[in-house]
This record gives C-alpha cells, structure tokens and sequence, in this order.
C-alpha cells in the first residue's frame, strides 16, 4: 500500500506534536527542582550558545556553559540572544531576552516567520560545485542579508572541484556578484585554499553560514575550530545532495576573536512572503532605479518604460538577476496558496 503524502500544514501539525514530546521529556531530564528555583541567585547577563527547545546552553561572562531552564512567556530564543537569566548551582534559569540588534529568520513548514540566529554581524552565503550550485538560491540568500541590514559575503567552497569543465561558468558567476560589491571569497578544505583570508573575514565579528546541505559549512567550520567535535557528512550517493549533519544551532568561539554559528542545513531556503516592491529592494543594483518605470504598479515583465528592463538593454543591469527576480516574484505570489 503506497505511502500517504501530507501536505505541508500535516506536516507541520505533525512536527509540532512531535516537538511538544521531546521538550516534556526533556523538561522532566533537565528540570530543576523547586528548591533550586527558590534559591536562585542574582540576575546576570548571558548569551545562548546552543539551543534545545525546552533548555538552552548559556555563556556567562567568564566563558563558562551553563544548561538552563526558560521560564514562561520568552519569546522564542535562537543562538546569538543576548538573555538575562539566574544561576542555581550548575544550571540556571533565563528571565529574559534583551532586544535583537539584528536578526535571521526563515518561514517555517506552515508559513510563520522563525528566527535562527541573532545579533549577527555578517552572512556568510556558502556555495559549490557540489550539491550543483543555485544562482537564484544565491540571489535569495543575499537578498535576505539586504532586507535585513546584514552584511553578506559568498564563499565558494570547494573550489578543488572546479575543472574545466566549469571554470568558466563559476568564473562567470562569481565575478558577476564581485561587480555588484559583494565580498566573495574561494575556499577548499581539501587542499587548504583560502582558509586565512576566510578567517581574517570572520575575526572580530559574528558570523552565521547559510547555504544549501552538502556545500561544506561544517566542514569549514571544522577546519577553522579542529578542537570542536563536528558533525561533517557526505553527499548523498543517490541524489547528489547533500545530508544533514547539523541538527543544533551552536555558537563557536574564534581563537583570534569573533563568534561563528553554524546552523542545519536547508536544501530549499525561502524568503518570508513579501511583496514585490519589498523584494525588490533586495537586489542592491537596482536600487537606482526604482520609481523611474513609466507605470506606477510596473510589474517589470512587458510594460513599456521599464526603467529596470531598459537597464538590462544597455547593459547595465545583468538580464540574469532580473530573471531571477521574476522567478522568485512569482514564487511568492504563491505563497498563501501553499499554506
């Protein structure tokens, strides 16, 4: 008898069932007694370093890591938040959250906004010959880091794998978003490349690695910490794709300063639903050129006097991020019909 496809609000109604379970387990192995809670001691100030639903792993101010209880009524803490919370013996209790100054959130299975790490300072968008590269997986990661005033760079990793037969291609692509002012570095774990300049990128700053399974952020991160245990898998030999090996979000302390934190994996990243016009402002290059169209509601498809399509017949504009935002456009305009 085949197999019952669910639709993805099943899905996540499933999800959720399933996530409830595991944090009344959870709260049952990690609880803390009520005369711990009773005896808890001053306020201080901490940071979420790793995040396990119905407890988080906070970093006091002298480094120490501390698991620790949420009361009630927090909003939904990610890696990265700055929290108050109160210590009682070897775990703790956090009271409070203290304002994001900056913010990653992706939709979830049922089309609610979800934060997955905070307080960031720059996005490091990881891509590679293998799992295929997506240039419209790439436009929409960094149109995230434009929408939300964080800082991008795009690393192609794996650099080892490029040949030939894709030299050209790669070169194409890489220096396309070099021309538009992104950062882009080159990478390989495998034969050592870039590893220094990676490392001088990241000194002083907080940094999360996004990019699609299987393109290397572990790996990368492993090979900039050797002393951490890392999660680093293989791609699928079946699909070609890459397979989780990540499945908590952790905060990673940089010997020379700075803060890493690698997340799981997504093969397919979406953007949260938005309109046109504020996905638009996504695409820095076309920045300049926005209220020029002849048409007050141009869609940037057909209509005459599209200041953004006649950018692309002079060349100032390339023909491939207009398409990309079309597509993407589109994919959002069947947001809510999906949920």
């Amino acid at each position: 008898m085949a197999k019952r496809k669910l639709n993805r609000r099943q899905q996540w109604r499933i999800d959720k069932i399933q996530q409830e379970r595991r944090q009344r387990a959870e709260r049952r192995q990690t609880g803390v007694s009520e005369d711990a809670i009773n005896a808890l001691g001053p306020e201080e100030d901490g940071v979420v370093v790793a995040n396990f639903g119905a407890s988080v792993e906070i970093e006091d101010r002298e480094g120490k890591v501390l698991r620790c209880l949420l009361r009630q009524n927090l909003p939904q803490l990610v890696v990265g938040d700055r929290v108050v919370w109160q210590r009682a013996d070897e775990s703790g209790v956090v009271i409070a959250m203290q304002p994001r100054r900056s913010e990653l959130a992706r939709p979830d299975a049922a089309g609610n906004l979800r934060p997955v790490a905070a307080n960031i300072d720059q996005i490091l968008v990881v891509a590679a010959p293998a799992p295929a590269y997506s240039p419209e997986m790439i436009d929409q990661y960094l149109a995230a880091a434009e929408l939300t005033g964080i800082a991008p760079v795009l690393v192609f990793n794996k650099i080892d794998l490029v040949d030939d037969n894709n030299r050209k291609a790669v070169d194409k692509l890489l220096s396309s978003y070099h021309k538009l002012g992104y950062t882009v570095l080159s990478a390989s774990t495998k034969v050592s490349h870039g590893m220094d300049e990676l490392l001088a990128r990241l000194k002083g700053k907080t940094s999360v690695f996004v990019g699609q399974s299987g393109v290397g952020k572990s790996s990368l991160v492993q090979s900039l910490l050797p002393q951490q245990q890392i999660g680093v898998g293989e791609l699928s030999t079946q699909s070609g794709l890459g397979q989780h090996t990540t499945s908590t979000s952790r905060l990673y302390h940089l010997p020379g300063g700075g803060e890493i934190i690698d997340s799981p994996g997504v093969r397919e990243f979406r953007l949260w639903q938005m309109e046109p016009s504020e996905l638009i402002r996504g695409f820095r290059e076309f920045a300049s050129y926005l209220g020029q169209c002849k048409f007050r509601d141009c869609t940037h498809e057909h209509e005459p006097g599209c200041a953004l399509r006649e950018a692309v017949e002079r060349g100032d504009i390339e023909a491939r991020r207009l398409a990309s935002f079309r597509r993407i456009a589109a994919q959002q305009s069947q947001y809510e019909t999906n949920y």
